[in-house]
Protein backbone atom coordinates (compact mmCIF):
# COMPACT_ATOMS: atom_id res chain seq x y z
CA UNK A 1 0.00 0.00 0.00
CA UNK A 2 1.16 3.67 -0.87
CA UNK A 3 1.95 6.07 1.68
CA UNK A 4 -1.17 8.25 2.22
CA UNK A 5 -1.02 12.30 1.44
CA UNK A 6 -3.39 12.35 4.89
CA UNK A 7 -3.51 10.67 7.64
CA UNK A 8 -7.28 10.75 9.66
CA UNK A 9 -6.68 9.46 13.18
CA UNK A 10 -10.48 8.60 15.13
CA UNK A 11 -10.28 7.66 19.01
CA UNK A 12 -13.80 5.62 19.96
CA UNK A 13 -14.67 4.40 22.99
CA UNK A 14 -18.56 3.39 23.09
CA UNK A 15 -18.97 6.47 20.14
CA UNK A 16 -22.61 4.98 19.13
CA UNK A 17 -23.74 6.55 15.67
CA UNK A 18 -21.00 9.45 16.77
CA UNK A 19 -18.54 6.74 14.84
CA UNK A 20 -20.83 6.10 11.41
CA UNK A 21 -20.96 10.08 11.18
CA UNK A 22 -17.37 10.70 11.59
CA UNK A 23 -16.12 7.86 9.38
CA UNK A 24 -18.91 8.66 6.73
CA UNK A 25 -17.79 12.05 6.32
CA UNK A 26 -14.20 10.88 5.24
CA UNK A 27 -15.13 8.64 3.09
CA UNK A 28 -16.96 11.52 1.26
CA UNK A 29 -14.22 13.62 0.82
CA UNK A 30 -13.27 13.55 -2.78
CA UNK A 31 -9.49 13.77 -2.30
CA UNK A 32 -8.86 9.83 -2.28
CA UNK A 33 -5.01 9.95 -1.06
CA UNK A 34 -5.91 9.34 2.51
CA UNK A 35 -6.44 6.78 5.12
CA UNK A 36 -8.41 6.62 8.13
CA UNK A 37 -7.12 4.59 11.65
CA UNK A 38 -9.57 3.93 14.21
CA UNK A 39 -8.05 3.56 17.46
CA UNK A 40 -10.74 2.31 19.70
CA UNK A 41 -10.37 1.35 23.57
CA UNK A 42 -12.14 -1.60 23.79
CA UNK A 43 -16.15 -0.60 22.74
CA UNK A 44 -19.15 -2.78 23.32
CA UNK A 45 -21.54 -0.87 21.90
CA UNK A 46 -21.44 -2.40 18.47
CA UNK A 47 -20.48 0.32 16.77
CA UNK A 48 -17.03 -1.08 15.52
CA UNK A 49 -18.77 -3.93 14.26
CA UNK A 50 -21.34 -1.84 11.77
CA UNK A 51 -18.25 -0.15 10.59
CA UNK A 52 -16.75 -3.18 9.93
CA UNK A 53 -19.36 -4.41 7.96
CA UNK A 54 -20.45 -1.45 6.01
CA UNK A 55 -16.75 -0.37 4.69
CA UNK A 56 -15.29 -3.83 4.23
CA UNK A 57 -12.97 -4.04 7.27
CA UNK A 58 -12.12 -7.82 7.89
CA UNK A 59 -10.34 -9.73 11.25
CA UNK A 60 -7.26 -8.00 10.36
CA UNK A 61 -8.81 -4.93 11.22
CA UNK A 62 -8.27 -3.63 7.85
CA UNK A 63 -10.74 -2.74 4.91
CA UNK A 64 -10.53 -4.35 1.14
CA UNK A 65 -9.55 -0.99 -0.20
CA UNK A 66 -6.35 -0.37 2.35
CA UNK A 67 -7.82 3.24 3.48
CA UNK A 68 -9.57 2.26 6.87
CA UNK A 69 -7.86 0.40 10.16
CA UNK A 70 -9.24 -0.73 13.36
CA UNK A 71 -6.73 -0.74 16.42
CA UNK A 72 -7.84 -2.41 19.40
CA UNK A 73 -6.82 -2.58 22.51
CA UNK A 74 -7.07 -1.05 26.21
CA UNK A 75 -5.51 2.59 26.24
CA UNK A 76 -5.55 4.94 29.62
CA UNK A 77 -7.20 8.17 27.18
CA UNK A 78 -7.61 10.43 24.69
CA UNK A 79 -4.07 11.36 24.19
CA UNK A 80 -2.86 7.48 24.59
CA UNK A 81 -4.98 6.18 22.18
CA UNK A 82 -4.20 9.36 19.96
CA UNK A 83 -0.20 8.32 20.97
CA UNK A 84 -0.50 4.57 20.15
CA UNK A 85 -2.46 5.10 16.22
CA UNK A 86 0.29 7.30 15.54
CA UNK A 87 3.10 4.79 16.59
CA UNK A 88 1.06 2.42 14.28
CA UNK A 89 1.45 4.60 11.20
CA UNK A 90 5.05 5.40 11.86
CA UNK A 91 5.68 1.41 12.15
CA UNK A 92 3.62 0.62 9.12
CA UNK A 93 5.05 3.60 7.39
CA UNK A 94 8.61 2.28 8.29
CA UNK A 95 7.45 -1.80 7.98
CA UNK A 96 6.38 -0.70 3.59
CA UNK A 97 9.33 1.45 3.06
CA UNK A 98 6.47 3.41 1.41
CA UNK A 99 7.74 6.68 -0.50
CA UNK A 100 5.08 9.83 -1.14
CA UNK A 101 8.32 12.44 -1.94
CA UNK A 102 7.52 14.29 0.85
CA UNK A 103 6.08 13.88 4.83
CA UNK A 104 2.28 13.56 4.89
CA UNK A 105 0.02 15.09 7.04
CA UNK A 106 -1.88 13.43 10.32
CA UNK A 107 -5.23 15.05 11.24
CA UNK A 108 -7.43 14.17 14.15
CA UNK A 109 -11.06 13.78 14.05
CA UNK A 110 -13.22 13.22 16.93
CA UNK A 111 -16.16 10.85 17.10
CA UNK A 112 -19.22 12.99 16.17
CA UNK A 113 -17.30 15.72 14.78
CA UNK A 114 -17.05 16.21 10.56
CA UNK A 115 -15.37 17.60 7.69
CA UNK A 116 -17.45 20.84 6.60
CA UNK A 117 -17.65 19.73 3.45
CA UNK A 118 -16.93 17.17 0.77
CA UNK A 119 -13.98 18.89 -0.24
CA UNK A 120 -12.41 19.82 2.53
CA UNK A 121 -8.75 17.65 2.22
CA UNK A 122 -8.69 18.49 -2.14
CA UNK A 123 -8.87 22.44 -0.80
CA UNK A 124 -6.45 21.78 2.14
CA UNK A 125 -4.27 19.15 -0.02
CA UNK A 126 -4.18 22.35 -2.72
CA UNK A 127 -3.37 25.01 0.13
CA UNK A 128 -0.11 22.64 1.43
CA UNK A 129 1.21 22.42 -1.89
CA UNK A 130 0.62 25.97 -2.96
CA UNK A 131 2.53 27.26 -0.40
CA UNK A 132 5.47 24.94 -0.71
CA UNK A 133 5.49 25.60 -4.07
CA UNK A 134 6.14 29.28 -3.28
CA UNK A 135 8.24 29.04 -0.59
CA UNK A 136 9.90 25.35 -1.88
CA UNK A 137 10.35 24.20 1.47
CA UNK A 138 8.94 21.26 3.06
CA UNK A 139 10.13 22.52 7.10
CA UNK A 140 8.03 20.70 9.75
CA UNK A 141 4.93 22.72 9.07
CA UNK A 142 1.00 22.77 10.62
CA UNK A 143 -1.40 24.04 9.08
CA UNK A 144 -4.82 25.32 10.28
CA UNK A 145 -7.92 26.79 9.37
CA UNK A 146 -11.33 27.40 11.31
CA UNK A 147 -13.99 25.19 12.54
CA UNK A 148 -17.94 25.29 12.75
CA UNK A 149 -19.46 25.19 16.34
CA UNK A 150 -22.35 22.95 16.17
CA UNK A 151 -23.72 23.67 19.80
CA UNK A 152 -23.16 27.70 18.93
CA UNK A 153 -23.92 27.38 15.04
CA UNK A 154 -20.88 30.05 14.78
CA UNK A 155 -17.79 29.71 12.44
CA UNK A 156 -14.83 29.87 15.02
CA UNK A 157 -12.09 31.77 13.43
CA UNK A 158 -8.59 30.93 14.07
CA UNK A 159 -5.76 33.60 15.36
CA UNK A 160 -3.85 34.42 11.46
CA UNK A 161 -0.56 34.23 13.33
CA UNK A 162 0.49 31.98 15.52
CA UNK A 163 3.28 33.94 17.81
CA UNK A 164 3.87 34.32 22.05
CA UNK A 165 0.59 36.46 22.72
CA UNK A 166 -1.53 33.68 20.28
CA UNK A 167 -0.11 31.25 22.24
CA UNK A 168 -0.51 32.19 25.36
CA UNK A 169 -4.16 32.69 24.96
CA UNK A 170 -4.94 29.78 23.30
CA UNK A 171 -4.15 27.68 20.05
CA UNK A 172 -6.11 26.88 17.36
CA UNK A 173 -8.50 23.72 18.28
CA UNK A 174 -6.49 20.46 16.90
CA UNK A 175 -10.14 19.77 14.88
CA UNK A 176 -8.35 22.55 12.71
CA UNK A 177 -5.22 21.66 12.41
CA UNK A 178 -2.89 19.42 10.02
CA UNK A 179 0.26 18.06 10.86
CA UNK A 180 3.87 17.30 9.34
CA UNK A 181 3.68 13.18 10.50
CA UNK A 182 7.47 14.22 11.65
CA UNK A 183 6.49 16.86 14.31
CA UNK A 184 3.67 13.73 15.56
CA UNK A 185 6.59 11.33 15.37
CA UNK A 186 9.12 13.09 17.24
CA UNK A 187 6.80 14.29 19.65
CA UNK A 188 4.22 12.54 21.21
CA UNK A 189 1.65 13.93 23.22
CA UNK A 190 2.59 14.33 27.12
CA UNK A 191 -0.18 12.20 28.80
CA UNK A 192 0.61 14.09 32.67
CA UNK A 193 -1.66 16.49 30.78
CA UNK A 194 -5.21 15.20 31.27
CA UNK A 195 -6.85 17.75 29.37
CA UNK A 196 -4.44 20.38 27.63
CA UNK A 197 -1.89 17.95 26.20
CA UNK A 198 -3.11 19.06 22.84
CA UNK A 199 -1.93 22.63 23.58
CA UNK A 200 1.50 21.85 25.27
CA UNK A 201 2.23 19.71 22.26
CA UNK A 202 1.61 22.86 19.43
CA UNK A 203 3.69 24.43 21.96
CA UNK A 204 6.11 22.61 22.12
CA UNK A 205 6.25 21.69 18.21
CA UNK A 206 6.50 26.01 17.80
CA UNK A 207 9.03 26.86 20.49
CA UNK A 208 11.16 23.27 20.60
CA UNK A 209 11.18 22.39 16.95
CA UNK A 210 10.53 25.67 15.36
CA UNK A 211 7.94 24.65 13.68
CA UNK A 212 6.33 26.84 10.63
CA UNK A 213 2.49 27.67 11.33
CA UNK A 214 0.31 28.15 7.92
CA UNK A 215 -3.38 29.84 8.56
CA UNK A 216 -5.69 28.46 6.10
CA UNK A 217 -8.86 30.59 5.30
CA UNK A 218 -11.00 27.35 5.00
CA UNK A 219 -13.71 25.76 7.23
CA UNK A 220 -12.29 22.13 8.29
CA UNK A 221 -14.27 20.93 10.93
CA UNK A 222 -17.74 21.43 12.58
CA UNK A 223 -17.03 20.14 15.72
CA UNK A 224 -20.30 19.05 17.93
CA UNK A 225 -18.60 20.41 21.29
CA UNK A 226 -19.63 18.87 25.25
CA UNK A 227 -17.01 16.46 25.06
CA UNK A 228 -14.55 15.12 27.40
CA UNK A 229 -12.85 19.03 27.67
CA UNK A 230 -15.44 20.63 28.16
CA UNK A 231 -17.18 19.56 31.59
CA UNK A 232 -17.82 21.27 34.57
CA UNK A 233 -14.78 19.82 36.38
CA UNK A 234 -12.78 19.31 33.47
CA UNK A 235 -12.67 23.35 32.06
CA UNK A 236 -11.20 24.28 36.03
CA UNK A 237 -8.32 21.59 35.12
CA UNK A 238 -8.37 22.94 31.21
CA UNK A 239 -7.58 26.51 32.84
CA UNK A 240 -4.73 24.92 35.77
CA UNK A 241 -3.39 22.70 33.00
CA UNK A 242 -2.91 26.12 30.75
CA UNK A 243 -1.21 28.14 33.54
CA UNK A 244 1.37 25.27 34.35
CA UNK A 245 2.11 25.11 30.94
CA UNK A 246 2.67 28.38 29.58
CA UNK A 247 5.55 28.89 32.13
CA UNK A 248 7.54 26.18 30.03
CA UNK A 249 7.63 28.19 27.12
CA UNK A 250 7.05 31.86 27.95
CA UNK A 251 9.09 34.18 30.50
CA UNK A 252 7.71 35.45 33.43
CA UNK A 253 7.76 38.89 32.78
CA UNK A 254 5.54 38.43 29.32
CA UNK A 255 3.33 36.28 31.13
CA UNK A 256 2.59 39.11 33.46
CA UNK A 257 2.30 41.47 30.67
CA UNK A 258 -0.38 39.22 29.14
CA UNK A 259 -2.45 38.36 32.32
CA UNK A 260 -2.88 41.96 33.11
CA UNK A 261 -3.67 42.33 29.03
CA UNK A 262 -5.94 39.20 29.32
CA UNK A 263 -7.88 41.17 32.49
CA UNK A 264 -8.01 43.94 30.78
CA UNK A 265 -10.02 43.12 27.95
CA UNK A 266 -12.22 41.27 30.22
CA UNK A 267 -11.69 38.17 28.91
CA UNK A 268 -13.82 35.74 31.17
CA UNK A 269 -17.00 37.50 30.01
CA UNK A 270 -15.85 37.60 26.17
CA UNK A 271 -15.76 33.55 26.79
CA UNK A 272 -19.14 33.49 28.29
CA UNK A 273 -20.29 35.44 25.10
CA UNK A 274 -18.58 33.15 23.02
CA UNK A 275 -19.87 29.83 24.40
CA UNK A 276 -23.88 31.82 24.60
CA UNK A 277 -25.64 30.57 21.34
CA UNK A 278 -27.58 34.16 21.60
CA UNK A 279 -24.01 35.94 21.27
CA UNK A 280 -21.56 33.53 19.69
CA UNK A 281 -22.93 34.85 16.45
CA UNK A 282 -21.95 38.99 17.13
CA UNK A 283 -19.14 37.65 18.94
CA UNK A 284 -17.50 35.68 16.28
CA UNK A 285 -18.29 38.10 13.48
CA UNK A 286 -16.24 40.89 15.44
CA UNK A 287 -13.48 37.94 16.19
CA UNK A 288 -13.24 37.55 12.49
CA UNK A 289 -13.38 41.31 11.70
CA UNK A 290 -10.46 41.89 13.58
CA UNK A 291 -8.36 38.62 12.66
CA UNK A 292 -8.70 39.59 8.89
CA UNK A 293 -6.96 43.41 9.82
CA UNK A 294 -3.80 41.57 11.38
CA UNK A 295 -3.41 39.13 7.73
Amino acid sequence: MNKAFFTIIVVSYNPGEDLDKTIDSIRRQTFKNYRILIKDGGSTDGSLERVAALYGIDSTGKSADGKCTIIRGKDYGIYDAMNIAVGELKKENDNENAVLGRPGFVYFLNCGDVFSGNQVLQKVYEKITENEGIHGTTLPTIYYGDIYEMQTMQRVSSVPKINDFACYRNVPSHQACFYDERLMYRYAFDTVWKVRADYEHFLRCFYVEKAQTVYMELLIADYEGGGFSETRENRKISETERQQIIHLYLSKSKIQKYDFIRAATLASFRTKLAQNPKTAGAYNKLKSFIYSKRK
